[in-house]
């Protein structure tokens, strides 16, 4: 099922519920960096959890602060990097297993959308050297997850 937020924006912009995102922001410009009451996630971190490229993009339009920390001490660009396949993602590659084409081209995809998520935070000027409360950065994710030319985006602005 997912996380649940207290904050209804964060919950939006985790299940890439644009209109709701819209909305909450329309109503008041504060939303876009509500911290949720359990976490402390944004509905930036929320979206780039889930890899909505849309929501995100939208949210940094109306200046959703990149660098705002949850209670892991994890920024955006964290969740950006090391967003994961869901579920469904692997149970798509496992039903298609035979067509190994396919899979391979899902996962090249899911890749893609790590990247496009990286290149519009970095552009937005996120810390990119920040860590968590492990002391891990978004680099040492890349560089944990093999993710190269995430690693090399994120070497280029350290």
């Amino acid at each position: 099922m997912g996380i649940l937020y207290s904050e209804p924006i964060c919950q939006a912009a985790y299940q890439n519920d644009f209109g709701q995102v819209w909305r909450w922001v329309k109503e008041d410009s504060s939303y876009a960096n509500v911290q949720d009451g359990f976490n402390g996630d944004t509905p930036l971190i929320c979206a780039c959890r889930r890899g909505h490229v849309r929501i995100v993009s939208f949210l940094l339009r109306r200046n959703a602060n990149v660098n705002l920390k949850n209670q892991k001490e994890r920024t955006c660009l964290h969740y950006a990097v090391k967003k994961k396949f869901t579920f469904i993602d692997y149970l798509l590659i496992i039903l298609l297993m035979p067509v190994l084409l396919i899979g391979y081209f899902l996962m090249v995809s899911k890749t893609k959308q790590n990247e496009a998520l990286v290149r519009m935070l970095l552009d937005a000027g996120v810390e990119v050297n920040a860590t968590d409360c492990h002391g891990e950065s978004s680099l040492d994710i890349a560089r944990r997850l093999k993710f190269s030319q995430i690693e090399l985006m994120l070497r280029k602005a350290w």
